[in-house]
């Protein structure tokens, strides 16, 4: 496993990460299997920003005697009320959650404190501008956390981060599909060539985060590194090819101030297909000569990545599974039975969606939900 510097922390991470997500669905048994795995092949960054208290539960007793092993990312702002997500900037509410967390995972700081979701400029405003980041700078101030990070999944206001003199690294969604955007309006002006010249081609913010980052030594960690699997399916690819897990880790890796990608995994397996980008070849790492064969990048806003920032929903939907299952069911010219089987076993499923449209105002990725949640009604319940 080859070590990066985090930015100005210091801290020498892991060029592949552990993003905890997908662990929300699974046993201890099962998450201790893939975190041990993980430890045992070099891993030795975690990222937890789930609420769900029996996944915080079953990460810290998976890490129990092997604290100092690893760094954690853990966040400040994603609360658990009435058995579902909710992320606030109330004080009180934040407070109980993160005390929560480390209670938990059975430690007493965490590496890396994140300023939870930024994706706005209300929500830059929130975070930066009243009691909220008091409370983050007083847990730095006393140890708890140790250094102040913020995950975004927007350039814009992960560049105020950049600038911002408070926030030392940042958790960023980078892969190919979200970088690689047409700059104009125009998609002839817009040649898939480019990706192989440096930042021609990237979107023009993006660009100069990278470059920020680079220049103020604000290390970044990466999400969504497989655009939610996309990347892996040439039928779901935006760029019409199948792309491997070491190609969209090396990807990442090759961004400017990029110094762990935090792979999500739901087996030992999962961490054994990414570490695998540690004894790759040059020809196996290579991602641009497929890039740059491809068809026009045509990825844009509406596509579900299963992050989960949609929560919470007054009917208490798990909208991304849904989702994650109605995009496998739809790949198939029939609906696969284990998938449906997988759907009904949900405890509220899309019909009990009411159409206020409350999550689209949370998600970073303009997905129309309540119209999936309808076409997922259907395809499921006919």
């Amino acid at each position: 496993m080859q070590y990066r510097r985090l930015g100005k922390t210091g801290l020498m991470v892991s060029e592949i990460g552990f993003g905890g997500e997908w662990l929300e669905r699974h046993s201890y048994e099962e998450c201790k299997a893939a975190i041990d795995r993980a430890g045992e092949l070099g891993i030795n960054i975690l990222d937890c920003w789930m609420s769900e208290p029996g996944v915080r539960t079953n990460i810290g007793k998976s890490l129990a005697g092997k604290r100092e092993h690893w760094y954690i990312q853990g966040h400040i702002g994603s609360t658990w009320q009435d058995g579902q997500y909710v992320r606030t900037r109330d004080v009180e509410q934040c407070k109980a959650a993160f005390e929560d967390l480390l209670n938990r995972l059975q430690t007493d700081y965490v590496d890396l404190g994140m300023i939870h979701f930024v994706d706005q400029e209300g929500d830059w405003e929130d975070a930066m501008n009243g009691s909220y980041i008091e409370y983050v700078k007083g847990l730095k101030a006393s140890g708890k956390i140790r250094h102040i990070g913020m995950s975004t999944h927007n350039p814009a206001m992960a560049v105020k981060a950049a600038e911002s003199g408070i926030v030392e690294m940042i958790l960023f969604s980078i892969n190919p599909a979200f970088d690689l955007l047409p700059p104009t309006d125009n998609i002839d002006d817009y040649f898939v060539e480019e990706y192989q010249d440096g930042y021609h081609g990237i979107d023009p913010v993006r660009a100069e985060l990278y470059k920020l980052c680079e220049q103020k030594d604000i290390g970044i960690t990466v999400m969504k590194a497989y655009a939610g699997g996309r990347l892996f399916d040439p039928e779901r690819s935006p760029f019409g090819i199948a792309l491997t897990p070491v190609q969209c880790i090396h990807y990442c890796l090759t961004r400017p101030a990029v110094a762990s990608v935090m792979v999500g995994y739901d087996t030992p397996e999962h961490v054994e297909q990414a570490v695998a980008y540690e004894s790759a070849s040059m020809e196996e790492k290579d991602y641009a000569s497929l890039l740059a064969k491809a068809p026009r990048h045509t990825f844009g806003q509406g596509e579900c990545t299963y992050c989960g920032h949609c929560k919470p929903c007054p009917a208490k939907i798990d909208i991304a599974m849904v989702n994650k299952y109605y995009d496998l069911a739809v790949m198939q010219p029939e609906t696969p039975a284990t998938v449906k089987a997988h759907y009904l076993s949900l405890e509220h499923r899309a019909d009990a969606c009411v159409g206020c449209r409350s999550c689209e105002s949370r998600c970073p990725f303009g997905v129309k939900i309540a119209d999936r949640m309808k076409k997922a009604a259907e395809l499921f319940e006919k």
